[in-house]
């Protein structure tokens, strides 16, 4: 018996229920996102009863600049994991090892490089953001300290999606977990009982993130796996590369779509608003519940994932669709569920934020309006992700762009001049509609090509 055969592969993918693995995989990934999603819920609600409205109005406008962080992140992170799949559903086993290495190198460059020259001018990229002169304190104080651990934060994620892609959806679950908790944990003592404010909100996640990713590179270095850490992985390859970038294009792209739409977003806020600042704040918080769902949504697609890579790697395509199937169902759920609360109890969910009556009442406004065709966007989010999962990458960007460049960036730019504050916030549900008919015609179109 060779070395390979007497380590972990995770054949389960091509041969157990499409139904199982999809809440083997799913289920851990929604824990994690959900709890991802939580404690930045969390940080936003201790930031706003002990720091003010004024904090959270700042907070708000990192929000571009955590989307184009992110933006670079998924590109190494996604693009590495979804080539793992589809390599380990070849048995092309030598292949893995070398994209895990180049994955871990590509998270270092990219992290530090992004880190480094946001530093350099970060606050004139926050003014250009949508800061003011009262809230860009706020977001340098919190900014400042994420930069300057940007490679752990892109590192801590490029490893967990690698876990998630070679078999382990569990040990990346707990790896969330530890960062949640710890989070949840050190957040209020850092701005409460040491009165670190804002920076101390920064601090704790940083912290967080560091020791869990100690934790994943111990797991990672255990010899019995078929994917570890070990010597000769971490040169980069010009093919491997390429191929992480060119899938990874797709996320990138659409969190670099989201940084520029947020900013936009924030821009009009500020211009046609009353209180620019409130506006801001009020799209902030509702933001951040809408994102609750998202997050879930990803976490079903990450658990879709590696499914859909294997299968359609080692050419089973009947459970690559009963894969895409199960995963839109349940999404549609999920972000139905959201719809309901963001309609029905708004302003009891801004209070949580907030005691500031204003910005309560802007949030609920906020809600109700960004929520109006939330039911369609996790079909929208399923199918971007099954394209960039099968390798269809030029599909995958252009739906990851439709929303947002296509039509609500347009649609921000024109009807403020029309409808004032209000055109900046039902941009948002009508680019939500057009978008989600357009991937039904793109998914329609892609499955008759198939069946001739």
């Amino acid at each position: 018996m060779n070395k390979i055969t007497k380590q972990k592969i995770p054949t389960e993918l091509g041969t157990e229920k499409v139904g199982k693995l999809l809440m083997q995989y799913a289920i851990p990934a929604i824990i994690a996102q959900t709890a991802a999603s939580l404690y930045n819920m969390i940080d936003s609600i201790f930031i706003g009863q002990g720091v003010g409205p004024l904090a959270i109005s700042g907070l708000a406008t990192t929000f571009p600049f955590m989307n184009l962080s992110a933006a670079f992140g998924a590109m190494v992170g996604v693009g590495g994991a979804t080539q793992l799949s589809v390599r380990l559903g070849q048995r092309d086993y030598e292949s893995a090892k070398i994209i895990l290495g180049n994955l871990v190198t590509l998270n270092i460059i990219v992290g530090i490089t992004f880190g480094a020259i946001s530093l350099m001018f970060l606050d004139e990229i926050l003014y250009f953001f949508g800061a003011s002169e009262a809230t860009l304190p706020y977001a340098r104080d919190f900014m400042e300290v994420i930069l300057y651990g940007n490679a752990i934060t892109h590192l801590y994620l490029g490893i967990n999606a690698s876990l998630r892609a070679s078999g382990h959806p569990k040990e990346s679950m707990y790896a969330t977990i530890i960062t949640v908790i710890m989070n949840i944990i050190l957040a209020p003592l850092f701005i409460y009982l040491f009165d670190w404010g804002i920076r101390g909100a920064a601090l704790a996640t940083i912290i967080s993130q560091t020791v869990t990713l100690l934790w994943q590179i111990r797991l990672l270095s255990n010899p019995d796996e078929l994917l570890h850490l070990q010597s000769g992985i971490y040169k980069l390859r010009n093919k491997i590369v390429k191929g992480i970038l060119s899938i990874g294009m797709s996320p990138f792209l659409m969190n670099a779509a989201a940084c520029l739409v947020v900013i936009m977003i924030n821009k009009g806020l500020r211009t046609y608003g009353a209180d620019g600042d409130i506006s801001i704040g009020s799209y902030g918080i509702s933001n951040r519940i809408s994102f609750i769902f998202v997050m879930v949504v990803m976490g079903l697609t990450q658990g879709m994932q590696p499914i859909v890579g294997y299968n359609y790697g080692a050419k089973q395509y009947k459970r690559v669709n009963e894969a895409l199937k199960l995963t839109m169902i349940y999404a549609t759920v999920v972000v139905t569920i959201g719809f309901a609360i963001c309609e029905g109890i708004p302003e009891l969910v801004a209070r949580a934020f907030t005691t500031d009556s204003e910005l309560i009442a802007g949030s609920a406004r906020a809600m109700r309006i960004m929520s109006i065709f939330m039911p369609l966007i996790g079909f929208q989010m399923v199918t971007t992700n099954f394209f960039q999962s099968i390798g269809m990458v030029n599909k995958a960007i252009f739906l990851s762009l439709t929303r947002q460049m296509l039509f609500l960036l347009p649609m921000i730019l024109i009807l403020p001049h029309f409808f004032g504050e209000a055109g900046v916030w039902y941009s948002m549900p009508v680019s939500d509609f057009v978008a989600s008919v357009l991937t039904i015609v793109i998914l329609k179109r892609q499955f008759n090509e198939w069946k001739h």
